[in-house]
């Protein structure tokens, strides 16, 4: 059954240890009904970051609101509201917000296979 409702209905979380000024709202879930994806709304305030980490599984991101830099794979790039982003699996990477805005990003990951 399709689900609609204000993202905002969802609470926002603190991510884990080693993050800044950063929180996640799990959006789309198996709880709403999704079978493959989840999809998640980072927040991160200026001068905020996420912690440097991999997964056994790829990110798919894109760019809503402020401005900032991913590090990955050795390079780090800027990226700004449009910017599409992808994340191999087992990548080290690291989310920074350099801007004076909140930064917000949608962020795909499939689930696990069993």
């Amino acid at each position: 059954m399709m689900k609609v409702f204000d993202y905002s209905v969802v609470k926002a979380q603190d991510v884990e240890e080693g993050a800044s000024k950063t929180k996640v709202r799990w959006l789309i879930t198996k709880d709403t009904g999704a079978e493959n994806f989840a999809m998640r709304l980072f927040e991160t305030g200026p001068g905020g970051f996420s912690p440097p980490h991999s997964h056994p599984w790829e990110h798919e991101v894109y760019i809503l609101e402020g401005e900032g830099e991913v590090e990955g794979g050795g390079e780090v790039k800027a990226f700004k509201p449009g910017t599409v982003i992808f994340i191999p699996s087992e990548e080290k990477h690291q989310f920074r917000n350099t801007g004076s805005r909140t930064v917000k990003f949608l962020c795909i990951i499939p689930y696990k296979k069993t």
